[in-house]
């Protein structure tokens, strides 16, 4: 599965500016680190009130990474 991709059709709904949305992922077959670098006026939207958005995002993807057997780590950042 190409997380990169997926992490990114995750976020880019949630933002203003989904063309600034930039997804890099590194790490070996097992442990997968998923950057996710945005605007700074859309970090709010992407980690929302409390956290709640990027916490949800995070579990579909952990979710998703568990049923290959594969841990899952995203980071969201601004550019």
């Amino acid at each position: 599965m190409d997380y990169e991709k997926f992490v990114g059709d995750l976020i880019k709904p949630l933002v203003l500016k989904p063309e600034e949305v930039v997804v890099k992922q590194f790490g070996d077959d097992e442990n997968i680190n998923i950057q996710v670098l945005v605007n700074s006026d859309d970090l709010g939207r992407v980690i929302g009130k409390k956290g709640r958005i990027a916490n949800a995002v995070r579990t579909i993807a952990y979710a998703c990474a568990a049923r290959d057997g594969k841990r899952l780590e995203i980071t969201i950042e601004e550019i």
